[in-house]
């Protein structure tokens, strides 16, 4: 008897799990998430189908079937010109989402290498970048974009542009933070030991440091732009009739909005289901990647 208590049978240990995989594990558990994924799936694989799946084009007009309600052939109805809304509406997606998409992979690679260099390197770099932050972040953004496409024109690749140069700086910020804590560690001063470069330790090792937090921040970027590009288009100086966009359909149906409200409801809903949808998903991954939060 003895002997059985003073040899308890072992119990096999559990593997501890990755850190990836406890953030998945985190992020995943929560209904919302799933329910915002899905929506944004939903969104992305309908946008990019949209040839496939509407018998219609989105700018061929129809003047005897104008403001139409519902029906078999037009499951939404038409527009003030004919046009299918349905239709309008997904292709309308694909220039939203891809605006959204666009402009905050270049919010990331400008505010990632700047606030990398200034979090690494410190001194008059620090110093400059963290003032030139500062300066666009007192600057009223908004009229900014309103400015900038006035005076440069409103095609796609402006748009896009003055989007992404509006919304680089909460990236950079958050990355010269994580980078500054980071350059003290002890594999940066290993690295440099056996003769790396500077420039080859900040982007080879410190700056994959901060991947969960640009993720979180470009997440929460891309309903930022969603939102930016409804607005432009919305005042006539982001993406032109006859290419739909959710904003300028918002525009167009203003007008109408007595003979046919629903022509308001379809894209503002769009434009509020996908933001809340990204806003969730970026919440829930900040939550997640927070080593404070149970």
């Amino acid at each position: 008897m003895s002997a059985i208590a003073s040899n308890p049978p072992s119990v096999p240990r559990r593997k501890s799990d990755s850190p990836g995989k406890r953030i998945w594990r985190a992020f995943w558990r929560r209904i919302s998430i799933r329910v915002a994924l899905l929506v944004v799936v939903a969104l992305v694989v309908v946008s990019a189908l949209a040839p496939w799946i509407t018998p219609y084009e989105p700018e061929t007009m129809d003047l005897i079937n104008v403001l139409a309600p519902p029906s078999w052939e037009h499951w939404l109805g038409t527009d003030e010109n004919g046009r299918d809304i349905l239709t309008r509406l997904i292709y309308g997606g694909r220039v939203s989402l891809a605006v959204g998409l666009a402009s905050m992979i270049g919010a990331v690679l400008l505010g990632s290498t700047l606030g990398a260099l200034a979090g690494f390197f410190g001194g008059w770099i620090d110093t400059f970048v963290s003032r030139f932050i500062d300066g666009m972040m007192s600057i009223p953004l908004f009229f900014f974009l309103l400015t900038a496409l006035s005076l440069f024109g409103s095609s796609l690749p402006n748009l896009i542009l003055v989007i992404a140069l509006t919304g680089w700086m909460s990236v950079a910020r958050i990355v010269r933070g994580e980078v500054t804590a980071n350059r003290e560690q002890q594999y940066v001063e290993a690295a440099t030991a056996l003769g790396a470069s500077r420039t080859w330790i900040l982007f080879r090792h410190v700056l994959p440091q901060s991947t969960p937090s640009i993720i979180v921040a470009a997440t929460l970027g891309i309903a930022y732009a969603i939102i930016a590009e409804s607005a432009l288009s919305y005042l006539g100086l982001g993406v032109r009739p006859p290419t739909p966009s959710w904003g300028n359909m918002l525009s167009e149906a203003r007008g109408f909005i007595w003979q046919n409200p629903l022509l308001t409801l379809y894209p503002g809903a769009l434009i509020f289901l996908s933001v809340l949808a990204f806003n969730a998903i970026g919440d829930g991954l900040r939550d997640a990647t927070d080593p404070r939060a149970s």
